[in-house]
């Protein structure tokens, strides 16, 4: 009996701490809308109001951001990459004020069988969140030698390019393609940091995924 309430403060607590970092994370993710008929999902990157998405998310050069409260603003894609399939956005007017970057984590510290939750807005249903795990290496041969975040998690259309983070609320990728179900994968945060930095990977590809 007493195992069984320890496991049951253990189980209360995790919960209690992941229902924390989402509430945290609700001002770092953004609905992305790259076409009057769709969109998808962003993070917001740093306190310049930069923000990061999926190249796939905004084929034109102009989005609008809707953050989870507060009016519409307008942003310009001021760099992208379909081989990595990332857009960078800045916004045409200083950051508002319901916006927060995102904490940063290290996708290279990842270890298969880690929790981590996907925050995005699929469906239109606004900073919905799911749990999964890192279900394999942060390389790995997808449409050439693309590095690669496997994730066995259930996503669907919207969520991309909004956040997976690590239980310390930490975004370590953005979610961009469903392998199958129950497994998908994501852009590693090392990976969006080089690009940042260096516009590297920036080499187009000719497969056809299943985006998100």
């Amino acid at each position: 009996m007493i195992a069984e309430f320890a496991g049951l403060a253990v189980a209360g607590s995790l919960s209690e701490e992941l229902a924390g970092l989402v509430a945290r994370l609700r001002r770092s993710v953004v609905v992305v809308r790259g076409t009057p008929a769709g969109g998808g999902s962003g993070v917001v990157w740093d306190e310049r109001g930069t923000i990061v998405t999926n190249d796939h998310v905004v084929p034109g050069p102009w989005a609008v951001i809707e953050p989870v409260a507060g009016e519409q603003l307008r942003a310009r894609v001021v760099a992208r990459s379909r081989y990595l399939d990332l857009a960078v956005l800045t916004l045409e007017t200083p950051p508002a004020a319901q916006l927060r970057p995102a904490p940063l984590g290290d996708s290279t510290r990842l270890r298969v069988g880690e929790l981590v939750i996907a925050m995005g807005n699929p469906l239109g249903e606004r900073n919905a969140v799911t749990l999964g795990i890192i279900s394999g290496a942060a390389a790995g041969q997808v449409a050439g030698t693309r590095e690669v975040l496997p994730v066995s998690i259930t996503l669907q259309p919207g969520n991309s390019g909004g956040a997976l983070a690590d239980v310390q609320g930490r975004v370590v990728g953005i979610p961009n393609i469903v392998v199958g179900r129950g497994l998908a994968l994501a852009v590693p945060s090392h990976v969006i940091e080089r690009f940042l930095a260096t516009g590297a990977d920036s080499r187009q590809d000719s497969a056809g995924p299943i985006w998100l």
